[in-house]
């Protein structure tokens, strides 16, 4: 709560002891007063001192100052305290001492170490000197005795770290009173109960939240309300009804719950404050709202004494601040918990027993600002849609599971009676095998390869295109409800484009390099010269990665296929029983594994990559680093899959001439039923690995584990630690929290899952239930993640998902081309309409197994290659099969390709242009049948500006006409008493003037 003062201003007396302010005078009148004494209090302004808020030494300090009282305080510190030196305003909340002024925003410092004190600045006041020093005194005797002699070299660089601590000291100053300038209050508390560490409180009076909103902007409600109506009668009925059904799924805030009436919004203007609602100043600006002004505020300041200029991301790059954030509104467990939108967020958003529920997006919105609010309402569409593709892909593997028994392929390959004698999977080491062995995979391939299959995949495609205008749709309708429709890309480059740190300090370097040869008034800037060696370092590390990816897929292979002939060279035969399911297995474990230790490497150096490049801005940073690690990444989880689904089996060879790598190294084939049915089990293995350790157990294990870990670091039982923080401040507790570092890693996650969901789900029909699973625990991880574990994030504003979007829309254009080829070449489904419809004798699928088996004689066999034990069958082979298009040996042209192998080719290439080009125009032609905009939205926008038009009609005329009777009444009165009275037969009336 803040209370405001008309007449005086309590902030400024508390912060600055030798303030002359006239107490009437509001602080921005005085500040462009031309007058004398605004000039005295501006030079003395400058030289004040702050008084720290006195932590664990209360008595001792009060009782000091109060010794030498100074005669124009206007609000003595020791009024804040009562005799025992017990807080005055024990309040816990985010306020000011005195309990009325609200923090808005909090700069947390490291405090100058006790050993520096003799080597002090003597502009300070005798009073902080003395302070200091017997803190100084009490700390030292707290920790440890001194020492009777100091080693020479920490000796000196001690020394240097006391001047880098002055430096730091004098910046903070000189930047603390360019605040003061702006209007801002601050409030120093360096008696935390955080050792070394104190903070700056700030608080933003109602004259500069005001102007800052004008600055800024800001689109505020007005009081004119007007009815919103979502469509036709027929359609709002429908969408009541469908409201009333689904109550049980809305969560218990006000915020997300329909509104009838809606607010006209307008930029804030204090000419125009008579169309705002002013009559709870309290509330008008909401605490995301002051905050993010404040931030504007101090991203705007500068420190200008030092060689160069320096603003708060310079101050904090550079350890002048360690931290700066705004402070949750209040606690969420605890008796004394009182009920606030953190509290609310909790029980009805970031609890698991609420997962069925609807997100309360309005109040995520309102606490945490636009940008995270369209995060969470992108991923819950994205949940909602994942439900009919869950539903359909379910369909499609249960009726794998209903046909398997009437699959004639795989029921021939299971007939004993076949008697079918394979060709060896290795050299040497392998001998040959029976078909039938193979018919658990054969059974099992089925399931995923099947005709629903490719129903699935049209689907899929389908639902992205689906997905992807829903959420325009859904993004159209916030837009609305936020009043972001105006909100254009110069408002925004406006809000965003502050120069980073590492810019300002390059360009500063720049600067001093080139200060004699720089004609003087031409700004200094980083051209691409000065940017080429980075982005040649970037090119070759990107290079070099995605070559250590590669090179780490290939090494799985050639352990897949050095484990298979070990396994079958083994004497055990419980492990020559089942040598397939354990290659698959453990190389999809080892992929894995991989999988997620190269992610967190790739990602530190696409950030080393992006910092080595001096981005100017904070959004061009933001865009370059999700650049390179989405390329990274990508390649990183799906080149195993892409090897697995069309290159694997295609560059083997044929018995007596097959291809080896490395030496001795044989190029692995395919099972006989195809290798869908290993995509599929590498597909399972990345995406649940994916999610449970990497998206789950590491989100929720890491930040306990670094809880535990400062909990034995620390001397405090979790008894005693559970009471010191119950008396924390608040921005004490926000403090201890971990710091926002951005929505990048969580909309990531996300879009590598997209593209397991849609690229390859022609293998793995589970795939959206798996992602369906996750993603409803993932948003209450994340909701706890923001709501409890990390300081709150700046309010930022964002009409869209960004680059994302394009990301997403990328994604799904190329699933249509993947899931084309990955069933033309990877199943089986082109083969067997080829068989059925051209080469079988009665156009069914029996004989298809044989169709697709050739000839090999065993004589031709190169010399070392041939099996150890060719009579492991009990008889001698004279020819064996394997799986391809070839001539017989005893045709004219032996094992060269046959013409079914061309017509199956010719068919598999047709069949993925008419599939791409078929799906594309379905997708292009739902895009184009589903607007953008809802038209109930349009009309309502459209009804906005012919209301707000209307409003300043009304207002001009208003003024007119006010005008035109005051003028009427001085023409009136200048009459009057310009005439000399004369006899009149009736009084005049005041009618007759008008």
């Amino acid at each position: 709560m803040e209370k405001q003062h008309d007449g005086d201003e309590p902030a400024r007396s508390l912060m600055r002891h030798d303030s002359a302010e006239e107490p009437g005078c509001p602080p921005l009148a005085c500040e462009h007063s031309s007058s004398p004494q605004q000039e005295e209090s501006t030079m003395m302004r400058r030289s004040d001192n702050y008084l720290p808020v006195p932590g664990e030494e209360k008595n001792l300090d009060v009782a000091f100052i109060s010794t030498k009282p100074r005669s124009n305080e206007s609000i003595p510190l020791k009024n804040l305290y009562a005799d025992d030196g017990s807080p005055l305003y024990p309040q816990l909340g985010p306020y000011f001492s005195d309990g009325q002024r609200r923090v808005d925003y909090v700069l947390a410092y490291h405090i100058q170490r006790p050993s520096s004190i003799r080597r002090r600045s003597s502009r300070f006041g005798d009073n902080n000197f003395i302070r200091r020093l017997r803190r100084s005194l009490s700390m030292r005797s707290s920790r440890a005795p001194l020492q009777p002699k100091e080693d020479p070299e920490i000796a000196a660089q001690d020394q240097r770290t006391d001047y880098h601590e002055d430096d730091k000291r004098f910046r903070r100053e000189e930047f603390e009173e360019n605040l003061l300038e702006t209007g801002l209050e601050l409030e120093k508390d360096e008696g935390s109960k955080i050792p070394g560490i104190g903070f700056l409180k700030i608080h933003a009076p109602w004259n500069v939240l005001c102007r800052e909103a004008e600055f800024m902007k800001l689109k505020m409600p007005t009081k004119k309300v007007y009815d919103v109506k979502q469509g036709s009668n027929l359609v709002e009925k429908i969408r009541l009804f469908i409201h009333k059904v689904t109550a049980p799924l809305h969560p218990k805030v006000d915020a997300n719950r329909p509104q009838s009436v809606k607010s006209l919004s307008h930029p804030f203007s204090r000419e125009k404050q008579h169309l705002f609602d002013l009559s709870d100043r309290d509330k008008f600006f909401d605490s995301k709202t002051r905050s993010s002004i404040v931030y504007e505020v101090l991203k705007r300041t500068r420190c200008t004494r030092a060689k160069y200029s320096m603003g708060i991301t310079s101050l904090l790059a550079n350890g002048v601040y360690t931290s700066a954030y705004p402070l949750h509104d209040g606690d969420i467990e605890g008796v004394n918990a009182e009920a606030n939108d953190r509290k609310l967020l909790y029980e009805e958003w970031a609890s698991y027993s609420v997962f069925y529920k609807y997100q309360p997006i309005g109040l995520i919105r309102k606490y945490f600002g636009e940008k995270i609010g369209l995060y969470f309402a992108w991923l819950g569409v994205y949940t909602q849609m994942l439900i009919p593709a869950a539903i359909v892909g379910v369909i499609v593997f249960l009726y794998g599971c209903a046909t398997v028994d009437d699959n004639i392929p795989s029921m021939e390959i299971c007939d004993h009676r076949n008697n079918i004698t394979m060709c060896p999977l290795c050299d040497r080491a392998c001998s040959y095998w029976k078909l039938v062995t193979a018919c658990g995979t054969a059974r099992a391939s089925h399931l995923f390869d099947n005709p629903a299959t490719v129903f699935f995949s049209i689907f899929m495609a389908l639902w992205a295109v689906l997905f992807m205008e829903h959420w325009k749709r859904r993004q159209m309708r916030l837009n609305y409800v936020w009043d972001l429709t105006g909100f254009g890309e110069e408002e925004e480059e406006e809000h965003k484009d502050h120069n980073r740190a590492e810019y300002e300090f390059r360009v500063m370097q720049k600067t001093m390099r080139q200060e004699h040869s720089t004609p003087k008034g031409e700004k200094v800037k980083l051209t691409c010269t000065d940017r080429m060696p980075a982005y040649l370092t970037t090119v070759v590390m990107m290079g070099f990665m995605i070559a250590v990816t590669f090179a780490i897929v290939f090494g799985v292979i050639l352990y897949r296929i050095s484990i298979k002939a070990a396994l079958h060279m083994s004497n055990y035969p419980a492990a020559r029983s089942n040598i397939r399911a354990t290659v698959k297995t453990t190389a999809a474990i080892i992929n894995l594994i991989v999988i997620i230790i190269l992610d967190e490497i790739y990602a530190a150096i696409a950030r080393w990559l992006t910092t080595l490049e001096v981005p100017k801005t904070d959004k061009s940073f933001e865009e370059r680093l999700i650049f390179k690690t989405f390329i990274l990444k990508f390649v990183n989880a799906f080149t195993p899959i892409v090897y697995l689904a069309f290159f694997r089996g295609r560059l083997v060879g044929r018995p007596g001439n097959y291809l080896y790598v490395v030496g001795s190294y044989r190029m692995e084939e395919c099972a006989h039923a195809g290798c869908l049915m290993e995509l599929c089990i590498q597909l399972c293995i990345t995406m649940l690995g994916k999610q449970l350790i990497q998206n789950n157990l590491f989100e929720i294990g890491i930040p306990k584990l670094k809880k535990l870990l400062r909990r034995r670091k620390s001397d405090l039982d979790s008894k005693q630690e559970e009471e010191l923080n119950k008396t924390l401040q608040r921005h004490e507790k926000d403090h201890i929290l971990g710091p926002f570092v951005g929505l990048s890693p969580e909309y990531m996650e996300m879009i590598i899952q997209f593209g397991m969901v849609t690229l390859f789900v022609a293998s793995f029909p589970l795939a959206p239930l798996f992602a369906l699973l996750n993603n409803i625990i993932e948003i209450r991880l994340d909701a706890k993640k923001f709501v409890m574990e990390l300081r709150r994030p700046i309010a930022a504003k964002a009409k869209d998902i960004g680059i994302w979007y394009n990301l997403l829309r990328g994604l799904s254009k190329v699933a249509v081309i993947v899931n084309a080829f990955v069933i033309s070449f990877t199943s089986d489904f082109i083969p067997r309409l080829v068989y059925q419809y051209m080469y079988s004798p009665d156009g069914t699928m029996h004989g298809f197994i044989d169709h697709t088996l050739s000839f090999f004689n065993v004589s031709d066999f190169q010399p070392g290659t041939e099996p150890l034990q060719p009579m492991h069958l009990g008889y001698s082979v004279q020819t064996c099969r394997y799986k391809d298009y070839r001539e017989p040996p005893w045709s004219s042209t032996p094992y060269e390709l046959s013409k079914e192998f061309w017509a199956i080719l010719a068919a598999r290439l047709a069949f993925v242009i008419v599939f791409q080009n078929v799906v594309m125009l379905m997708s292009d032609f739902v895009d184009w049948l589903i607007p953008d905009i809802p038209k109930d939205i349009s009309l309502q926008m459209h009804k906005e500006k012919i209301l707000m038009v209307e409003l300043f009609m009304k207002e001009e005329q208003g003024k007119r006409l006010a005008a035109r009777d005051h003028h009427n009444r001085d023409n009136c009165t200048s009459s009057s008493s310009a005439s000399p009275p004369q006899p009149r037969s009736r009084p005049i009336s005041h009618a007759d003037c008008g």
